[in-house]
């Protein structure tokens, strides 16, 4: 039995259709209301914030193989404007729920979802673990500090965790089961939805020192990043830190050439300004779990594109 946080959203959705077609029974918990198109994925789901008495219940009474922790705010420009929520939500309720795993479920494993965003801009391209960690938001920060609870809990009381370090996760489930929700501000959605509703995208930031002036990142299939969870299950991998990454850094122009060439349709573009706490590039070195394995990835570019059209499609 495997718990997973934050399973109506995205990424914590994905996970839990793996873990289930994988053979675990799947408990939610997410304080939104379960997406009808996974209701049938969940043994039991949970509406309640994962940072409360009825979360808290479930997950001692299951006790799991692992907890999957999804949850919390990620967006890094309300970050900014935002801290406290950021800090409370990802930060405090999180050690919260550290110190019940540590009192009530000391065997059960807990895998992490981090962000790329506690690297801000690096100084060298693609990033590894043991590179330095200066994040540039309080998303960032926030992440950065759990892994570091992480670590000292792990050293103190025998934690045993993975923490993922996720470089802009993208597409839609290969068998068109889910995707992301309407109105996402991830650049592939934002590209598809223009595309599909006929309206033109905003492209931010022209200016960048890229050698086509716009944002370079890393971009990982959601299926690819939600295989590595199911995978992560294995006690073979040691606890720590991994990266999610390709190595390749994709830019914002070419995510909009690539989405035109699947589609088969234009992209009216209006050039905006650069967001706040954007990092020129951003790409992932992940030798270190790709020494475990390599059977986490799957799919390129042309099929994140592909998945994420058809699924806006429907």
């Amino acid at each position: 039995m495997v718990v997973v946080t934050g399973a109506a959203g995205y990424i914590g959705g994905e996970i839990a259709l793996l873990l289930q077609d994988a053979g675990h029974t799947v408990i939610g918990i997410d304080r939104r209301p379960c997406p009808a198109h996974l209701k049938d994925v969940f043994g039991e789901f949970v509406q309640a914030d994962f940072d409360s008495d009825e979360a808290y219940r479930s997950l001692i009474k299951s006790q799991p193989e692992a907890v999957v922790h999804c949850a919390g705010t990620s967006l890094v420009g309300p970050s900014i404007k935002y801290p406290s929520d950021y800090y409370h939500n990802n930060v405090v309720k999180t050690l919260n729920l550290l110190n019940i795993m540590h009192s009530a479920l000391p065997r059960t494993r807990l895998i992490f979802s981090s962000s790329a965003a506690v690297y801000g801009e690096p100084i060298m391209n693609p990033c590894h673990e043991v590179d330095p960690k200066e994040p540039v938001s309080p998303y960032g920060e926030s992440k950065l500090m759990i892994e570091q609870i992480l670590e000292s809990y792990h050293r103190a009381y025998g934690l045993d965790y993975v923490a993922f370090r996720y470089f802009n996760a993208c597409g839609a489930d290969s068998q068109g089961r889910h995707g992301q929700e309407p109105g996402a501000t991830h650049i592939i959605a934002r590209v598809l939805e223009s595309i599909r509703d006929g309206q033109e995208f905003v492209l931010n930031g022209i200016d960048y020192p890229t050698p086509d002036g716009t944002c370079v990142r890393d971009y990982v299939h959601v299926e690819d990043i939600a295989r590595a969870h199911v995978l992560a299950l294995d006690r073979r991998v040691e606890p720590g830190v991994y990266n999610l990454g390709t190595s390749q850094g994709i830019s914002n122009r070419e995510i909009i050439d690539t989405a035109q060439q699947v589609t088969g349709s234009a992209v009216v573009i209006r050039v905006g300004d650069r967001r706040p706490g954007d990092p020129p590039m951003l790409t992932a070195g992940a030798d270190k779990f790709n020494r475990y394995t390599t059977e986490w990835r799957k799919y390129n570019l042309d099929d994140i594109i592909g998945h994420a059209w058809a699924w806006y499609k429907q």
